[in-house]
């Protein structure tokens, strides 16, 4: 734990990433609290965990349905239905695909195209049977495996973020590895400062920095998780459309929301629709607001509704949305 003008903050590593909570009160207690209910999340979510009701529902994958607790259902549920929107880069079924690449986790060579094709015959949404009445998951096909991994750390915060609610915490900020959630704005301040990381760079070089008061800032980019080979990069955003890492203009997409799921959502979504096409389907969206860094060294913003934002880099171009 640490403290520095009245804010305590308390850090760990779950989920593989970098946690951090930043509280106005040294209640150690409730830090260790918050923690605990992460690593129980974690539990019943990743399929990095034996144990866990998304390994089992993979494990049964083509034999029979698997039931599961409320909570885990209805986040599948969510995800199921974002992986059937029409032209959805979002696709809960994924986890073949991610498997056999392992970006970020010693994965440094490029899969056969004909291994691809066999893994995309198991990415298919459709073949996904969700029971309401009993709370169970039935994947038709065998070697189909459900991957909530782009929705698990934004559906993780806003768990936290209620459990602080319930706690009479006012003012707090939680950072599970690039998903941010706050609660309300530090004293004396417009809003908790949140900055925008500068693309293959250090980890503390930025763009920029927004402030927000209550809302989740969740950002996704290519330079996470990646490897060259050939002059190449291949980063860990799947198209499940074509097998490989997804190529367009950007180079990462934050979503400003109240829900960090959303803001998970909402990151795949938009990456998969590039900047014109996003800005549109923003205009219809009150409740999403993003920023865009493109590969030309532009950053554009969809509005500043939610947020403000300040450069930091005058090597980049800052671009807002006038119409939205």
């Amino acid at each position: 734990m640490t403290a520095d003008e009245g804010v305590y903050a308390w850090s760990a590593v779950l989920m593989g990433s970098p946690i951090l909570l930043k509280l106005f009160d040294n209640n150690a207690t409730l830090a260790a609290q918050v923690f605990r209910v992460i690593r129980h999340q974690e539990n019943i979510l990743t399929v990095n965990r034996a144990h866990s009701e998304v390994m089992a529902i993979n494990h049964a994958a083509g034999k029979a349905a698997v039931s599961v607790s409320r909570d885990v259902f209805d986040l599948i549920q969510c995800a199921h239905q974002v992986s059937l929107l029409p032209d959805s880069l979002f696709n809960f079924t994924i986890g073949p695909l991610v498997k056999r690449w392992k970006i970020g986790f010693q994965g440094h060579s490029v899969p056969p195209p004909q291994e691809l094709a066999q893994l995309i015959a198991l990415t298919d949404p459709h073949q996904v049977e969700l029971d309401p009445a009993r709370l169970s998951v039935f994947l038709r096909q065998p070697g189909m495996e459900i991957d909530l991994g782009a929705i698990a750390k934004g559906y993780i915060a806003d768990v936290v973020r209620g459990f602080l609610r319930h706690q009479k915490v006012e003012r707090a900020l939680i950072n599970l590895g690039g998903n941010v959630q706050t609660l309300g704005a530090p004293p004396e301040s417009a809003g908790w400062a949140v900055g925008l990381k500068k693309p293959f760079s250090q980890r503390d070089e930025l763009i920029g920095v927004m402030e927000v008061v209550g809302k989740s800032v969740v950002t996704s980019g290519i330079y996470e998780r990646y490897f060259e080979l050939d002059g190449r990069c291949y980063h860990h955003i799947l198209d499940a459309r074509s097998g490989y890492p997804l190529d367009n203009e950007l180079l990462s997409v934050t979503v400003i929301a109240d829900r960090s799921l959303d803001g998970d959502i909402y990151t795949t979504l938009l990456y998969g629709l590039g900047v014109e096409r996003s800005l549109l389907a923003l205009r219809d969206l009150p409740h999403i607001e993003a920023i865009f860094v493109t590969r030309d060294d532009e950053i554009i913003c969809s509005s500043s509704r939610q947020f403000s934002f300040r450069l930091l880099d005058d090597r980049y171009r800052l671009i807002t949305d006038s119409t939205a």
